[in-house]
């Protein structure tokens, strides 16, 4: 996910924090449209789940480009994880997602951001929502979650246009999200899976109604994704009850 927006809070504190070397080590593929690099990054301080990173590329005659990108996966040790989905065009992604070779290095700064985030001390249930690539930071959470062995409750509503374009679908579905406590709801917006009894569509109020998770319950709800989701989403949250100040939001594009 790329270019997390202002709502993040990212803190003053953001400005110091240097930039630091990034090895290539792999890439994965968590969609038919999408891509995740692994980098390793001596000297990495660790990272909460929510936060991001920026990424800058050099070009040989020194021209710079800097873009943000979500981190998909919990602190551990050098490793760092982004998800990109490429932009027919752009001037990174489709540089980062297809071209830089294994073994090359970029340069990383952060991690940033100190709001958008969750922590395994937190109590209480959650309610994700993700637009699209917004999945890669709340994908972090629920990671972090299964590995720190939390017994919070979590449900994921997850927003693409088809199948196709669905993130971690092993992780979010089946056994593994059963075993791991978390509970997750697909919307399609253009073309579902054959047998999918819902009509393709954008979110509504009752994708995410849940007596689990509704705000007597008071959940902390993460949304992420494009603007106008984020927006639409959060003000559904809102109108159902739950306090703004318990709606947390990222934002890019």
């Amino acid at each position: 996910m790329a270019t997390p927006g202002a709502s993040s809070a990212s803190g003053a504190t953001d400005v110091a924090v240097p930039w630091r070397p990034a090895l290539l080590v792999s890439r994965g593929r968590p969609s038919a449209t999408s891509v995740t690099l692994m980098f390793s990054v001596p000297g990495w301080p660790g990272h909460q789940a929510g936060q991001h990173v920026d990424v800058r590329l050099t070009a040989e005659d020194g021209y710079q480009a800097v873009r943000s990108y979500s981190l998909a996966a919990p602190a551990d040790g050098e490793r760092v994880e982004i998800g990109i989905r490429p932009t027919p065009g752009g001037e990174v992604s489709p540089y980062l997602s297809d071209d830089l070779p294994d073994g090359a290095s970029v340069e990383v700064r952060g991690p940033l951001g100190g709001w958008f985030v969750w922590r395994p001390e937190q109590e209480g249930p959650v309610l994700l929502a993700a637009g699209g690539s917004g999945i890669a930071p709340l994908m972090a959470m629920v990671r972090a979650r299964r590995a720190a062995g939390s017994p919070a409750p979590f449900r994921l509503v997850y927003s693409v246009r088809e199948p196709e374009e669905l993130w971690y679908r092993d992780e979010l579905s089946g056994p593994a999200a059963a075993a791991g406590g978390l509970t997750t709801r697909i919307v399609y917006t253009r073309r579902s899976e054959p047998g999918d009894e819902r009509r393709p569509g954008r979110v509504a109020a009752s994708d995410l109604e849940d007596a689990l998770f509704g705000p007597s319950a008071g959940p902390t709800c993460y949304v992420c994704g494009p603007t106008a989701f984020v927006e639409h989403t959060a003000n559904l949250l809102v109108a159902a009850g739950h306090p703004p100040e318990h709606v947390r939001t990222e934002r890019f594009g």
